[in-house]
């Protein structure tokens, strides 16, 4: 850590300010108590380990059923994998953090996990949107859904999302490369979050405001939009339908992902208003936690408990490895009793 100083001059007097120039950062999120951080390694491990299992679950179920071969599976697929890199850029780290009580990050690994945090969440926030796009045409469209979302429109709005998602993440990096002089090291979470990054820059702050509010209408104002619309047709569609039954169906179709989109900007929601009104530290830290660890985790077993169609392709998938193992062990008795 490198110390300068800035000199302010007032009316009628010179004020020195000292400012810290950092080459690392300490993520002061969780509590320093050694019980508690024994029960923090085992809670992070697990839950991290069932959010990787189960959306890499789901990815082979849908990748294993050709029945799956549609356009919601698809945008589901690439959102397990949006959610995988989503929390393997955070909670790894911390679990080490954790299990070696260090709290210090270089200012490198501070940028690169900024980095890929925003291309992950920004991704998650598009995807969430251009899947509620994909339930407003198949209800209220349903006899043009197989012609408008065709494979090379669907990867043409996954491209277009990552793409997106890059200039997000390219754009707050420049904010933060701005940044020569840091007014001090410690970031009151577990992860290099951006606001908080920025918040500490000593220069003043009023362009980056700025910028981060354009992006914030960008990236967030105009995807909850366009899924409010999406669902305001569905719902308005869904209700001239005659029949009772055919309203359930057709609802039931897009309910899992009204389920995760509700959890995904309810639990920002709230991030975004316990950073804004909370004085500690460690509320925000756990407000993160539910944003970034277990909304991930819950997006899978969302899906499977809502959705048959999931169900009957995982059963699928656990009795074709069921019976692999099964034959493979067969194999292998029948090559041992050959031998001897």
């Amino acid at each position: 850590v490198h110390h300068c100083q800035k000199i302010i001059m007032g009316a009628g007097y010179i004020e020195t300010q000292n400012i810290t120039r950092v080459t690392e950062f300490y993520l002061m999120g969780f509590s320093e108590d050694l019980q508690l951080q024994s029960f923090l390694f085992g809670l992070f491990l697990s839950m991290y380990l069932v959010t990787v299992l189960g959306n890499l679950l789901l990815i082979l179920a849908v990748s294993s059923d050709s029945h799956l071969h549609t356009p919601m599976y698809f945008f589901l697929v690439n959102l397990s994998l949006a959610d995988v890199g989503f929390t393997s850029t955070t909670v790894p780290k911390m679990i080490v953090d954790v299990h070696t009580h260090s709290t210090v990050i270089s200012y490198v690994g501070c940028l690169t996990q900024l980095s890929l945090f925003l291309i992950f969440a920004c991704m998650d926030d598009l995807l969430l949107t251009v899947m509620a796009y994909d339930r407003f045409v198949a209800i209220c469209h349903p006899l043009h859904y197989q012609a408008i979302m065709n494979l090379g429109r669907c990867s043409f709005l996954v491209l277009v999302s990552f793409v997106a998602s890059l200039l997000d993440s390219l754009l707050n990096n420049l904010m933060v490369l701005k940044v020569t002089c840091f007014k001090q090291v410690e970031i009151s979470n577990f992860f290099c979050d951006p606001s908080q990054l920025l918040s500490l820059a000593c220069s003043d702050s009023f362009t980056n405001d700025i910028v981060r509010y354009l992006v914030g209408i960008i990236y967030g104002f105009f995807p909850i939009s366009g899924i409010l619309f999406s669902y305001y047709k569905i719902i308005s569609s869904i209700l001239r339908v005659p029949s009772p039954g055919g309203r359930y169906r057709a609802f039931s179709t897009c309910g899992s992902h009204l389920s995760v989109v509700c959890l995904f900007y309810g639990t920002a929601i709230g991030v975004y208003f316990s950073s804004a009104f909370s004085v500690s530290p460690g509320k925000g830290a756990l407000a993160s936690v539910v944003y970034t660890v277990v909304t991930p985790m819950l997006n899978p077993f969302i899906y499977s408990l809502r959705n048959r169609d999931i169900k009957r392709a995982l059963w699928r998938l656990l009795r074709k490895t069921g019976s692999s193992q099964s034959l493979h062990h067969a194999s292998g008795l029948l090559v041992g009793t050959a031998a001897k």
